[in-house]
């Protein structure tokens, strides 16, 4: 055990492992529980339904996709492991909600042309849900990983 590690388990804080699955479920759970709550106290049905589709599906999709790329194989990149925490974060926050935008701008868009879905507002909080989704999942998800890679190279 290195000597950081061996003081923080002496005060109770021992280092957890970066485990994707877990990362997963709690990008999930939290902003569907959250949502899903707000949406049930102020009377939002469409908002308690996004809660568990897109806001919560968005996140846990997005978790998997950049916290498995960050920890391929185990073993960080060289780059994500030397650029500052907060930069890299930013960084693929911004990205992930770049990318996330202009998927649920298309899906908007798209998906009430294309398929008999019944005229409802949902499709419309794509354009938000997406985007916003990503880019909290995202940056909670590097942040917990840039730790955790930083704490093992040590």
């Amino acid at each position: 055990m290195s000597l950081t590690r061996n003081k923080a388990a002496k005060r109770g804080f021992a280092a957890r492992p970066f485990t994707l699955w877990k990362e997963v479920a709690v990008a999930y759970l939290a902003p569907a529980l959250t949502a899903g709550l707000g949406g049930v106290l102020s009377g939002q049905p469409e908002l308690t339904t996004a809660a568990f589709t897109s806001i919560g599906a968005t996140s846990a999709v997005v978790a998997f996709i950049v916290g498995g790329w960050l920890h391929r194989r185990g073993q960080p990149r060289r780059w994500t492991t030397s650029v500052p925490r907060p930069v890299i974060t930013i960084g693929l926050g911004t990205a992930a909600a770049g990318i996330a935008g202009l998927a649920g701008w298309f899906a908007s868009g798209w998906l009430p042309a294309h398929t008999s879905l019944p005229d409802a507002g949902w499709p419309e909080r794509l354009r938000i849900d997406l985007p916003l989704s990503a880019a909290l999942a995202t940056t909670i998800v590097t942040w917990r990983w840039h730790g955790m890679a930083s704490r093992q190279q040590k």
